[in-house]
């Protein structure tokens, strides 16, 4: 198992259409991020039920290297310029594996 290096981003989404705009955003991106980044070994995004203006995506990278990587690739930065337009307010918190279970070293 990798200890990882890791990170919860909260999104808080402008409206209804930036919701929408954002999804598609995050749609167009996702496959690239699976497709190219071995490091990357969990990009999980989540919708809050009680509010629809809110994502949350849980990432999980090999270690920092692997995340630095990440933030290098085109896809990556078309998205982090884009994003910007849909929402009102981002919340990065990282994280350090403690205990538990999860992927093994990639």
């Amino acid at each position: 198992m990798t200890s990882g290096f890791g990170l919860v981003v909260r999104f808080e989404l402008r409206d209804e259409a930036s919701a929408t705009g954002f999804d598609e955003l995050v749609s167009r991106t996702v496959p690239q991020i699976e497709a190219q980044e071995p490091g990357t070994l969990a990009y999980v995004v989540h919708t809050a039920p009680d509010d629809p203006k809110v994502r949350v995506f849980y990432e999980l990278y090999a270690d920092r290297a692997a995340f630095d990587a990440h933030e290098q690739q085109p896809h990556t930065k078309h998205f982090l310029a884009q994003r910007e337009q849909y929402l009102t307010d981002v919340q990065v918190t990282f994280i350090e594996r403690q205990t538990g279970k999860g992927p093994a070293a990639a």
